[in-house]
């Protein structure tokens, strides 16, 4: 798992018995002492220059300069070139061609235009966990993730659709999840980042 200090996607690989490893520039945040034995800290980039030897790749490279919620300071991230490091960075993950599976997660930014558009986009409340996210998915050689729509897949252990939770209304008529606007703080961009527990079961259910 690509930049993912929290090991939420990991651990429910290594739940399920995978050789599975975490790698970031951060130390690991997980409470468990054996999950946190299997995270990397170093560029994962350099990891993966130097290791091939990987069957699967979830890549979650960071979105601070690529999510369209900070279309604001786009022109100012161009100019000082945040915006084209990030480019680049996300881009690393689709020229892994000695690795048969990739998956590249991001929310609703410009890498739609930049790249192409996403096989997927998902929200956590389609598995199970009653929250709104527009999370996009790039695949290489996986299917989509799938869950059941309304009782409309035939899937009895996949997580049901719930409520989308609670949204707040700003003055300029903007809508936004009030988990998502709760997040706020110095630590904001890594609580909206973690990924919900149930698109993580998911993930290792369908994907491991």
């Amino acid at each position: 798992m690509a930049c993912e200090e929290s090991q939420a996607v990991c651990e429910q690989f290594l739940l399920r018995g995978h050789d599975a490893y975490s790698c970031d520039l951060l130390p690991s945040s997980h409470g468990d002492l054996k999950v946190r034995e299997r995270h990397i800290q170093e560029n994962i980039r350099d990891l993966l220059s130097r290791d091939k030897n990987w069957d699967l790749v979830i890549a979650f490279p960071p979105c601070t300069d690529l999510a369209v919620s900070g279309a604001k300071h786009f022109k100012q991230k161009r100019e000082d070139g945040r915006q084209q490091k990030a480019i680049d960075f996300f881009m690393f993950f689709t020229t892994l061609d000695y690795v048969e599976k990739v998956v590249i997660e991001n929310p609703i930014g410009i890498m739609s235009s930049v790249y192409r558009k996403p096989d997927q986009i998902i929200h956590p409340y389609q598995f199970g966990d009653p929250f709104s996210k527009s999370t996009c998915l790039w695949l290489k050689n996986l299917s989509t993730l799938q869950y059941n729509a309304k009782d409309t897949l035939p899937f009895s252990d996949y997580y049901c659709e719930v409520e989308k939770g609670e949204f707040i209304t700003f003055k300029s008529g903007k809508r936004m999840a009030k988990w998502y606007n709760d997040a706020s703080g110095k630590h904001a961009g890594h609580l909206r980042s973690k990924t919900f527990p149930g698109i993580a079961k998911s993930m290792a259910e369908q994907w491991g």
